[in-house]
């Protein structure tokens, strides 16, 4: 996938404007940011919103995230973990506290 984001409002509108006029090759829209496919057409459509407004638009190449292959299981069973606590309210830092759940601090510094 190819990754459009737009920093002003004309770059907005264009971009608006090519996903309604192209909708096969927009993946999806996010107000102002969209998903291309990633086939020529999708790399024409976002390079030539970059060629038109410059700094203004970020193209980015995406990849689907492979939970199974990129994310360690004891993350994996911690989110899992987290989203059935018994309260909504409490904060993931309280939540891992005196489990063998990952540390947050410990999880940011650390890449996939």
């Amino acid at each position: 996938m190819l990754l459009v984001v737009t920093y002003s409002r004309a770059a907005r509108e264009r971009l608006r404007n090519a996903c309604r006029r192209h909708d096969g090759a927009a993946v999806r829209r996010f107000g102002r940011a969209a998903l291309f496919e990633e086939t020529e057409f999708g790399a024409f459509l976002a390079l030539r919103l970059r060629a038109v407004h410059g700094a203004d638009v970020q193209v980015e190449r995406t990849e689907p995230l492979n939970e199974f292959e990129r994310v360690p299981e004891q993350v994996r069973t911690a989110a899992e973990a987290y989203a059935d606590r018994d309260s909504p309210s409490t904060p993931y830092r309280a939540f891992a506290a005196g489990t063998d759940h990952p540390d947050p601090e410990r999880m940011k510094g650390r890449e996939l």
